[in-house]
């Protein structure tokens, strides 16, 4: 019974440095996930279209959503409450999670299910591991260790950080290998985003951000020569200038997200009246879930939706402003690009600004490993709030200590 209560005694001391902001947005895209992915999948599931031909339970992949907002939610109630500051910066934590990555990716290249054309995923029977999306949450806060490690010598000897650089090109090269070009993409935003906010190497890239460019075109070409490239990524470039040219082809997929996004108008047709789900996208709950928000909650209900993921992007950098921790700082910056970019490449894809690319979006798509990665990184801004907040009353205390033995001195 003490036990109990010393638990919500500790919960209730440490409650005034959560950032309720924070937690009340990432809540309700949780919740908002969860009633679209089973508007998106209740028909299809009971019609076995998303299940390979097995008509499944209409609330199928509610359920299975649900498990993973659930144990997302007490992952995140663990690390706001209880997780050690100085535990993540730690020599030791950074070893095994390293360690750990690397042994997950090679793992899914050797055992790994092979989906959509890519080989991206582990399955553990109560759900698919993609490691890619772990790796994410690694590389955010391995290079700003390693930054915060080696400053201030590393902002004049860019060198000092060649090892983790190498270290982490080679997890990416094992996600490409993968043929999955959306996670590549998105990783090497998060580790770019982190060297650029750290002021590293910034100066040389931008003097020789032409010859990069012209480098990387140039593989590019090499690999459409030697047909390295998968033929659903070359379709869906060929595709992306007027997807409605070729639209019971090639470009069926994006013409019809189009049609969903123009169908819901302003309010859209109604919570689970849409019609494009109907088997008309072939990945409703998971690639084309903003599609269905759009026409069955309207224009206004997708804007909604997009307002919510900014909050956390400008919540991630002004607590990066705000904190004196150097680590944090690149951690946040780290997350504000995860989350910004993967907001962006979704959202881009199923409009046909750029290629689709598979990327789900944040917090609403169906997955378990994008789920659990993504409330990690809410995790770590919840942390980093409760820091700030910390250490600001550690400020006022010292302030008023500091006034009193002014005054005791006057008199």
């Amino acid at each position: 019974m003490n036990n109990i209560k010393q638990f919500f005694r500790y919960i209730g001391r440490n409650a005034k440095f959560i950032d309720y902001p924070l937690v009340i947005t990432y809540l309700l895209l949780c919740l908002i996930g969860l009633v679209m992915v089973y508007s998106a999948s209740m028909v299809a599931a009971t019609k076995g279209t998303l299940t390979g031909g097995v008509a499944v339970s209409g609330t199928y992949f509610y359920t299975r959503q649900l498990m993973y907002v659930i144990m997302s939610l007490s992952l995140v109630f663990f690390m706001a409450f209880f997780m050690n500051v100085k535990f993540l910066a730690s020599t030791q934590f950074q070893k095994w999670m390293m360690t750990g990555i690397i042994v997950l990716l090679g793992a899914t290249l050797v055992v790994g299910s092979n989906i959509n054309g890519s080989k991206s995923w582990i399955n553990l029977g109560f759900m698919n591991l993609q490691a890619s999306e772990l790796l994410k949450i690694a590389i955010l806060l391995y290079i700003p260790y390693m930054i915060e490690k080696k400053r201030p010598k590393v902002f004049k000897e860019p060198k000092l950080l060649m090892s983790p650089i190498i270290l982490a090109s080679f997890c990416i090269g094992l996600v490409f290998l993968q043929r999955d070009i959306g996670q590549t993409l998105l990783i090497l935003i998060i580790f770019f985003s982190i060297l650029f906010y750290a002021g590293i190497g910034v100066q040389k890239s931008l003097r020789y951000g032409l010859m990069i460019i012209i480098g990387v075109a140039l593989i590019g070409g090499l690999f459409l020569l030697l047909g390295l490239v998968p033929d659903y990524l070359t379709a869906r470039f060929s595709t992306l200038t007027n997807p409605f040219s070729q639209e019971s082809g090639t470009g069926y997929h994006i013409s019809n997200s189009l049609i969903a996004i123009g169908n819901g108008g302003l309010f859209g047709r109604g919570l689970g009246n849409s019609i494009m789900k109907l088997g008309y996208l072939p990945e409703p709950h998971t690639d084309f879930i903003f599609s269905i928000i759009c026409e069955e909650l309207g224009l206004l209900g997708g804007l909604f939706v997009i307002c919510l993921l900014f909050f956390i992007v400008y919540r991630a950098f002004e607590l990066a402003n705000k904190t004196n921790s150097y680590f944090y700082k690149l951690v946040c910056v780290g997350i504000a690009s995860y989350i910004g970019s993967q907001t962006f490449v979704n959202l881009g894809g199923i409009s046909g600004t750029i290629p689709l690319t598979g990327v789900p979006l944040p917090f609403i798509s169906f997955g378990g490993s994008s789920m659990i990665s993504l409330s990690i990184a809410m995790g770590l801004l919840l942390i980093t709030a409760k820091q700030i907040k910390i250490e600001e009353l550690k400020k006022k205390k010292t302030r008023k200590s500091q006034n009193h033995v002014d005054i005791a001195k006057k008199y």
